[in-house]
């Protein structure tokens, strides 16, 4: 991801550079947004630096800037594009390829993803988050069947 270290500002604190570390394995089509990141960083800090004014402990004050850190970042379009391959075409898709192959498809996959609230920390605990994992599976196949070749 040589693109992806260009976008690394210096001086990025903890919030910061977990945030980036974050979006990398988990919405890796975000990593490049400086301002989002920046956004949360700061928010997150300030968070932090409130909670501890305020007679909070260091790990109440942490968990609150986490929280602040990833809102509607916890359910991942690419992750669960990663669960689809790795649990539905093992046979069809090398082990070895599963983050490359998830790297070319998942930009194609923006229409389908648009059609889902998943901004919802508890999107995955929905009926939705498995009617989006069965359309996955099918998006996937039909990819499979059209590169491959197979009838």
């Amino acid at each position: 991801m040589k693109q992806n270290k260009k976008t690394v500002p210096a001086e990025l604190s903890y919030y910061g550079l977990y945030l980036l570390d974050y979006l990398r394995k988990y919405h890796p089509d975000k990593v490049s947004d400086k301002d989002l990141i920046a956004e949360r960083e700061e928010a997150a800090t300030a968070t932090f630096e409130k909670e501890r004014r305020t007679g909070g402990t260091v790990e109440y004050a942490h968990e609150e800037a986490m929280r602040i850190l990833l809102h509607g970042l916890h359910f991942s379009p690419y992750a669960l594009l990663r669960e689809v391959v790795e649990n539905e075409f093992a046979n069809e898709v090398a082990e070895s390829d599963h983050e490359a192959f998830c790297r070319k498809l998942y930009p194609y996959l923006t229409n389908l993803f648009a059609g889902y609230d998943t901004s919802d920390d508890t999107f995955a605990l929905s009926p939705a988050h498995d009617l989006l994992y069965t359309e996955l599976v099918g998006t996937v196949m039909l990819y499979l069947e059209g590169t491959h070749g197979v009838q």
